[in-house]
């Protein structure tokens, strides 16, 4: 049996783990934003020289980071070749999107009124639309992304909010594949302010049917060009 004494000097010996774990874990809160927001793409190799030294942290903290976000399967460890930002594949493509449709139709579904967080709604549909107008189309994919966000946290459960925000960063990683991002975020646009449209008026079935047919759509192009990018490397 451990004694009380015994159990304070534990805790002691770990007191130097919180500082670093703390660190890592806000340094993977960064790597995983740039990732969402598409500064790093599939393939690339993360240097540990240039990312920490930007970051101002040691080596052991940016590993702990990275070990991080390859447990999120967002990068992977190649044997003597170093961290890469991971490549997906079709699979990874369809449960991804099984998982989307559980947990953002099942937030809009039911809304019966307003709900609370419909401004962050309205606000993402309105930077995809600033995005378009400005002809800046990753921002666009960004807004997209916010806007699904958005849909989700009106589950109110930050378990949701923390299991999405790594499959939308997971979700830029697919995103890639298009080789024209205007052709495929721009037509999802238009959808976006419809599902808005829905919930503005408390309509969380009419949403959750718009919505579903939008995953389905986006899930079928995205596969299509997986398949289509496959056969080319054959």
């Amino acid at each position: 049996m451990i004694t009380s004494d015994e159990g304070q000097a534990g805790l002691e010996v770990d007191r130097g783990l919180l500082g670093r774990t703390s660190t890592a874990e806000r340094v993977a809160d960064v790597l995983r934003t740039r990732i969402t927001e598409g500064f790093f793409l599939p393939g690339v190799r993360l240097s540990e020289h240039d990312i920490g030294n930007a970051l101002g942290v040691s080596r052991n903290t940016l590993r702990e980071a990275f070990r991080l976000l390859t447990h999120e399967r967002l990068l992977v460890h190649e044997l003597n070749r170093g961290v890469f930002v991971r490549m997906l594949a079709i699979e990874d493509v369809v449960d991804l999107y099984r998982v989307r449709k559980i947990v953002e139709c099942s937030a809009v579904r039911a809304v019966t009124e307003r709900p609370a967080g419909f401004g962050r709604v309205a606000q993402a549909v309105e930077d995809g639309a600033q995005a378009r107008r400005r002809q800046r189309w990753q921002d666009l994919g960004t807004a997209n992304i916010h806007f699904h966000q958005a849909l989700a946290a009106l589950s109110g459960s930050p378990r949701v909010d923390e299991l999405m925000r790594g499959i939308f960063a997971e979700l830029r990683l697919v995103f890639h594949v298009m080789a024209d991002p205007r052709r495929f975020h721009e037509r999802y646009l238009v959808r976006n302010q419809e599902i808005a449209e829905r919930l503005d008026v408390g309509d969380g079935p009419g949403a959750e049917k718009l919505l579903a047919t939008y995953l389905d759509d986006a899930e079928h192009q995205l596969v299509e060009a997986y398949a289509k990018g496959t056969a080319a490397e054959a």
